[in-house]
């Protein structure tokens, strides 16, 4: 007997329906050989420290740290039915094919299962990319051997057991810690969660400490045969400027405005050059939460959830926790059937049907650049946008408008710099004119997500040629300050999260580090915000996210090996090597081990002081400490 192993009901119903195991029992579908059972989500969880020994139920310094050398886990009170029915299931099966969703955190749900259920036969892998039936039939004629992705299974388990590790040991410690001064309230310190508090509370100190400088700018109106433009001064005396090269001298800004106004300039330098500007690429989930962040004000949470219901509910989309934005070659076969599709379930979108050509090949279709999984994009059913919430059809715009782009032309333009030579002064202008609006035209408003930086927003310049004489027709001095950092929103601290190497300031940390090292996944950095948002660590303002006095003197309390989002980043990394078999997971084990051990005798020699919070509804807490100190 085959048994699929799915990770939730809605994803073996798919699959069931496609296989012809179409007849019901508690538990499972079944049909022509085949059975489809499921979990929700993981059916297993890590034992409590108790469960190692009935002496570590009562939190103490002294018990620390706790090391298990052998793993336990136990089935969640939740599941205990349906594990029940998949334990009978995996007893009687002759091949398990691991189906659950393809990723580190998805082989994990199905991989524990069968270790703590003695499974010993074959396994094969269902890697599935959309739940669509044709990409079913397409990841069933290609069913991976179970060796080719065990070791995500190790990855995942590494990554359970070390957040165990430092979860229960350093939660309990701070907590009692800070119970000596009277906190009652637990303090869940986490291997993830915690650099990312770090971020926030960096970022809120950051602006509060902030303190503005004045600077000034001047900005030249100039009069040439063909019309007028606008350039601005580029300051040359280091006496008046800053580190950013900006004049902080008002004497010496009024007395530039004095000398030069009414003055003949001339055109020393002008350049044009014809730009094209490549198509964004498509949308992985950390682009997608900073996009619809910054657009719609959505969570991080919010839009996770979205595209889940876009990609299971709806089949509109393909496996949207992928850190990827490229597209295999082979898939450009497919590009045909869903620009039809898109076409046609959307009549605004019908402008664009003699433009796209589905033979195109941009970047986005680079199969070195695909991992795991590749970008996020429509699928070929096709989608009634009445049917879908707002947040859905906002979501799948965003999705479809990235895929749609790739066979649309390059955006072209005219850049344009010019310089003003103006009594031994130099000012700068540069204009922009549009030649092919291309794949821009989906994105009337919006910036490529790799563009240059520069002003998009230009206007074109008058014709104009070099040495041409021009007369400083009106100058207008402009009194700015320096601005402090923005606060976080959920969207960019999805951008820091995955992006953490920017953030570390000590070389040699920096130097091991990849530029795309990150803290957490495409699939938890949500959670992880949502964790800080309800143990209090940090509160919404509007958009803005910020951290609370709580959070704050959390992160003062605890050494930096634990609060810094390079250390983290560098575990996480880490964990990409034994999911890539170049690290031992108990290798692996064997480093966080040893730190934990180092972190517990630092946290016997400090103190916490923690601000009182309010009162709490008795009864709360000892369910509280399990779930926080576990994650």
């Amino acid at each position: 007997m085959r048994v699929f192993l799915c990770e939730k009901p809605s994803q073996a119903r798919d699959i069931a329906r496609v296989i012809g195991a179409g007849q019901r029992s508690e538990g499972y579908l079944h049909g022509g050989g085949n059975v489809v059972t499921w979990g929700f989500g993981h059916l297993l969880e890590q034992a409590p420290p108790e469960e190692y020994d009935p002496a570590l139920k009562r939190w103490s310094l002294e018990a620390l740290p706790i090391l298990p050398s052998t793993w336990k886990m136990e089935v969640k009170k939740s599941g205990r039915k349906q594990f029940g029915v998949v334990k009978k299931l995996l007893g009687q099966a002759t091949e398990v094919v691991v189906a659950t969703d393809a990723d580190r955190e998805g082989e994990t749900i199905a991989r524990e299962l069968l270790d703590y259920c003695g499974y010993r036969g074959r396994v094969t892998r269902l890697w599935l990319s959309a739940l669509d039936d044709a990409s079913i039939r397409k990841a069933l004629a290609s069913i991976r051997s179970g060796e080719a992705t065990y070791p995500l299974y190790l990855a995942g388990l590494g990554r359970s057991r070390a957040d165990w590790l430092v979860g229960m040991n350093l939660t309990r410690a701070y907590t009692v810690l800070a119970q000596r001064q009277g906190h009652q309230s637990v303090l869940s310190v986490g291997r993830v969660q915690t650099p990312a508090l770090r971020l926030v509370v960096d970022r809120d100190r950051e602006i509060t400490n902030f303190v503005p400088q004045p600077f000034w700018e001047v900005v030249a109106q100039f009069q040439t045969a063909g019309g007028t433009f606008q350039a601005k001064w580029q300051p040359r005396d280091a006496s008046i400027l800053d580190a950013a090269g900006r004049c902080v001298s008002e004497v010496a800004a009024q007395s530039l405005v004095q000398r030069v106004a009414g003055q003949q300039g001339h055109i020393s330098h002008l350049e044009t050059t014809h730009k094209k500007e490549s198509p964004p690429l498509l949308m992985d989930l950390s682009s997608l939460q900073q996009e619809a962040s910054r657009r719609f004000g959505y969570g991080a949470q919010q839009v996770l959830d979205t595209a889940q219901a876009l990609y299971e509910t709806h089949k509109a989309t393909t496996y949207p926790r992928t850190d990827c934005r490229y597209l295999p070659e082979s898939q450009l076969g497919d590009a045909e059937r869903i620009v039809t599709m898109l076409l046609h379930s959307d009549e605004t979108l019908s402008r664009l049907r003699q433009r796209l050509d589905t033979s195109r090949t941009s970047r986005v279709w680079n199969d070195s650049k695909v991992t795991a999984h590749h970008g996020i994009i429509p699928t070929a059913v096709p989608c009634d946008l009445a049917k879908l919430s707002d947040a859905e059809r906002n979501v799948y715009d965003l999705i479809r408008r990235h895929y749609l782009a790739q066979f649309l032309p390059a955006h072209e333009y005219d850049q344009t710099e010019v310089r003003v030579d103006l009594e031994g002064e130099v000012f700068l202008a540069s204009g922009r004119q549009v030649k092919v609006e291309g794949w821009r035209l989906l994105f009337p408003r919006a910036a490529s997500d790799e563009g240059s930086g520069e002003d998009r927003e230009t206007p074109p310049l008058p014709a104009l040629s070099e040495g041409e004489s021009c007369k400083a027709q009106h100058l207008e001095m402009l009194a700015k300050q320096t601005t402090p950092p923005k606060p976080f929103t959920e969207g960019t601290l999805i951008a820091a999260m995955k992006h953490a190497a920017r953030f570390v300031t000590d070389e040699r940390l920096k130097a091991r580090l990849k530029e795309t090292a990150g803290i957490g996944t495409e699939a938890t950095r949500a959670g992880i915000i949502e964790t800080l948002l309800k143990r209090g660590f940090i509160k919404r303002q509007k958009r803005a996210l910020v951290s609370t006095p709580t959070g704050q003197q959390l992160i003062d309390a605890l050494p930096s090996a634990i609060t810094n989002p390079g250390m983290t980043a560098l575990w996480e990394q880490a964990l990409d090597d034994v999911a890539a078999g170049r690290l031992a997971l108990q290798e692996f084990m064997g480093r966080q081990a040893g730190m934990v051990e180092k972190l517990v005798q630092h946290a016997r020699a400090s103190t916490v002081t923690m601000p009182q919070p309010k009162r709490k509804t008795p009864g709360k807490d000892v369910d509280s400490r399990r779930k926080a100190s576990s994650s």
